[in-house]
C-alpha cells in the first residue's frame, strides 16, 4: 500500500485498546509498519493493524523497566524496521485524594505516566539523531487545567510529561526530530469506562463541543504531528479536547 507513512514504522505504547490502538491503526492505515509495546496482550489490534498490509510486531514489556524499554529497541528493529516514529500513550489515571495517597500510588503514577516517557525518547531517540530524522509524540492530558479532585498525583504526571516535551524539542530538533504534546478531554476507552460514571456527564458539558470524546477523534492531530507537514512544530502541546481549554 501507498501513503505518507509507507517505508516508516512507528512504536505506539500501550496500543493493546483505547487511544493507543486507535492511533496504531491509523498510522497503519496510511502505510506505517508498527510496533506495539504493552503490559497487554495486543494480539487483536496486531491483526487488524496487519490487514492494512503493513509489518507489526508486539511486545509485551514493564515500561517502567528503563532496561527493558532499552532492549526493545533491537527486537522492534529486527522485526519491522528502523523507528520514524514514536507515540508515548500508556498511562493510568487512578482516583486517589491527596490524604489517602500512599507514596506507593504516587510514585507509581510518576514512573508509569512519566518516566516511562523518558525511557522510550532515550532508546527511540538514538537510532534518530543518527539518521537525521524523527517524530515522537507524548500524551498529555488536559484535566491539568481543571479543578478536580483524586488527580493531584496524575496531575503532576503530565505536567512532567508537558516539561519532557519541551525539554527534549530543544535538545533534539538539531537532529531533525520533532517532539509535540497532544492533550485530550475525558475520552471514552475500556480503562475510563471503570471510573466515575458522573464524569461523562460533567466533562462535555465543559466543552464547547459537548459531546464525549472518542479515540477517533484523536488520530488526525497525530497523523499530522508525525507527518512532514508538522516539520517546523516542536515543544508544543494540542489542545484536542472539544474545546475544552480555550486558549494558551
Amino acid at each position: 500500500m501507498t501513503g505518507r507513512f509507507t517505508g516508516r514504522t512507528a512504536v505506539v505504547t500501550g496500543a493493546a485498546s483505547g487511544v493507543g490502538r486507535a492511533y496504531a491503526l491509523r498510522l497503519a492505515s496510511e502505510g506505517a509498519n508498527i510496533a506495539i509495546l504493552d503490559l497487554a496482550d495486543a494480539s487483536a489490534v496486531l491483526d487488524e493493524v496487519r490487514a492494512f498490509g503493513v509489518d507489526a510486531v508486539g511486545i509485551r514489556l514493564d515500561l517502567t523497566n528503563h532496561e527493558a524499554v532499552l532492549a526493545s529497541v533491537s527486537e522492534v528493529e529486527a522485526a519491522v524496521g528502523t523507528v520514524d516514529i514514536l507515540v508515548n500513550n500508556a498511562g493510568i489515571y487512578p482516583n486517589v485524594p491527596l490524604a489517602d495517597m500512599s507514596l506507593a500510588q504516587y510514585q507509581q503514577t510518576m514512573t508509569i505516566n512519566a518516566q516511562s516517557v523518558f525511557s522510550c525518547i532515550q532508546a527511540y531517540s538514538t537510532g534518530m539523531k543518527e539518521r537525521g530524522y524523527g517524530r515522537i509524540v507524548n500524551m498529555v492530558s488536559n484535566s491539568v487545567n481543571l479543578v478536580m479532585t483524586g488527580f493531584a498525583h496524575y496531575f503532576a504526571s503530565k505536567m512532567a510529561v508537558i516539561g519532557l516535551t519541551r525539554g527534549a524539542a530543544t535538545e533534539l530538533a538539531e537532529f531533525g526530530i520533532t517532539v509535540n504534546a497532544i492533550g485530550p478531554s475525558l475520552v471514552r476507552t475500556p480503562g475510563t469506562a471503570s471510573g466515575p460514571a458522573e464524569f461523562f456527564e460533567i466533562v462535555p458539558q465543559l466543552q464547547a463541543i459537548k459531546r464525549v470524546e472518542e479515540p477517533e477523534d484523536l488520530v488526525g492531530a497525530l497523523a499530522f504531528l508525525v507527518s512532514d507537514d508538522a516539520a517546523f512544530m516542536t515543544g508544543q502541546t494540542i489542545w484536542v479536547d472539544g474545546g475544552l481549554v480555550r486558549g494558551a
